[in-house]
């Protein structure tokens, strides 16, 4: 697999191992960009930045388009490679593709503002919208070729150029996706480089990028927010949560239960927005966690190219050791696992079981801190209050989910919840035409829909005398 930098497929005089989450061997090795190669690609991207912007909007869509097509035409590839890399079954690598392909196609027909303001009588000013210049785009290991496009595809419609790092643990989707597009873009316009953590620093902190999009860890985040302080780039940031969902007591324990489990075990809990705690009404409390461990206990754990499987491994060692560490913690505070236990599975690869956690309080980390991993704590409340308060005692806040028979009833909860998304009997359903946003540590600006799309332009105002 190679870089591509200017248009042109590179390797580098380094490598670093890829390993497979399922087997524990090393898959494949990706190439280590070193810092000339780092200064070749901003080099080309602020090089092309010149021409691309001045392309009609229309070309740039139906550029757009055409990259949609290409990732369309190779979906079986790429989600067979995403399963090889993440871990996560065929059938969320496809979904992952498809969503792919269809947020590029819809981010594509997004219109850029332009406003005439009236000043007075015979005086009118112009507010539009222009690029940054060359962007940087730091993916995550949990929605590789997603993520990127998310960020990819704004970026240049509204005519910048980018230079995207994918994760270490997960770059060659990305950098595949760099090869097929290739004969699409013009050299210099999107530039795909991958290499160890010590490439983000000096990427962020190059004089030549004008605006920096990062999707990660919030302690990551701070980091870039720091980098980006110098220069004063654009920043959005899409980071942590430990999201909440709170279950009323007039709802359907069985009902609800199916959907409560599949938002907190999609991709192995390895979402950001994924259920992390679910704050239950005493009355439904002990039937909600006897269907949730129900669901738990049947679900397959393997390697995703089975088919069977339902539940892949966790990415990587380090997030590996880091969630049986806080099950190992929840066990020893009191922590019941009524499905799944602190272990893994006795066998090569990254895999532990489902698990339902009851009996924790919230000062618990496994309650207080953000998972990122298959196992789910269950917490009775009294008053719905209580709830409120106790989903909000958090720094993060990206998102929420409220469950009850009383759509009106949700409706005012949600209004009451410290989160840029607050669902309402469901929970990620995560849309091309809805902002993604965090509050508090969980996030600045917005992806998606022309929310997402405005975060990579700037207001110009042009106004004439009279």
């Amino acid at each position: 697999m190679q870089m591509t930098i200017k248009g042109r497929l590179t390797g580098a005089a380094d490598s670093f191992p890829v390993v497979n989450p399922a087997t524990g061997k090393v898959l494949a090795h990706a190439p280590d960009c070193s810092a000339q190669q780092l200064e070749e690609a901003v080099a080309a991207a602020t090089e092309a930045f010149g021409q691309w912007r001045r392309r009609p909007l229309e070309q740039r869509r139906e550029v757009l388009r055409q990259c949609a097509a290409k990732v369309r035409a190779h979906s079986c590839e790429l989600a067979r490679m995403l399963t090889e890399e993440q871990g996560k079954p065929t059938v969320t690598a496809n979904r992952e593709v498809g969503g792919t392909a269809k947020w590029i196609e819809y981010t594509a027909e997004l219109e850029i503002p332009h406003q005439v303001v009236a000043l007075d009588a015979q005086r009118t000013a112009e507010v539009t919208r222009r690029p940054y210049g060359v962007v940087a785009a730091i993916v995550p290991w949990n929605y590789p070729l997603m993520s990127a496009c998310w960020k990819i595809a704004p970026a240049l419609l509204a005519g910048n150029t980018i230079v995207v790092k994918p994760s270490p643990f997960t770059p060659l989707t990305t950098l595949r996706l760099g090869e097929l597009l290739l004969d699409i873009l013009p050299p210099g316009v999107l530039n795909i480089i991958s290499g160890t953590d010590q490439l983000g620093p000096l990427l962020t902190g190059h004089p030549g990028i004008r605006k920096i999009s990062f999707t990660g860890s919030t302690a990551a985040g701070r980091k870039v927010f720091a980098a980006a302080a110098g220069d004063i780039k654009g920043l959005t940031l899409e980071l942590g949560g430990n999201d909440p969902a709170i279950v009323l007591g007039d709802v359907d324990p069985v009902k609800v239960a199916a959907k409560i489990y599949a938002a907190a075990f999609e991709n192995a809990g390895q979402v950001c927005a994924a259920i992390k705690r679910v704050y239950v009404q005493r009355t439904v409390h002990d039937a909600l966690v006897s269907e949730l461990a129900s669901l738990a206990g049947k679900a397959i754990v393997g390697d995703g190219l089975d088919p069977q499987t339902t539940i892949g491994p966790i990415s990587n060692r380090p997030q590996f050791d880091r969630v049986l560490e806080l099950m190992k913690d929840a066990r020893a505070h009191g922590g019941h696992f009524v499905a799944g236990e602190p272990a893994a599975l006795d066998r090569p690869g990254f895999f532990i079981r489902p698990a339902i956690v009851t009996g924790l309080d919230d000062s618990a980390r496994l309650v207080a801190e953000e998972q990122f991993g298959p196992v789910l704590p269950v917490l009775p409340f009294d008053e719905v209050d209580e709830a409120i308060a106790r989903a909000n005692a958090t720094p993060y806040g990206l998102s929420a989910s409220v469950w009850s028979e009383d759509s009106n009833v949700a409706r005012q909860l949600a209004s009451r919840i410290d989160a840029g998304t607050v669902w309402l009997n469901q929970h990620l359903s995560i849309l091309p035409m809805l902002p993604t946003v965090g509050l508090k540590t969980s996030g600045l600006g917005a992806e998606n829909g022309p929310w997402g799309l405005e975060n990579y332009l700037q207001i110009q105002t042009i106004a004439a005398a009279g």
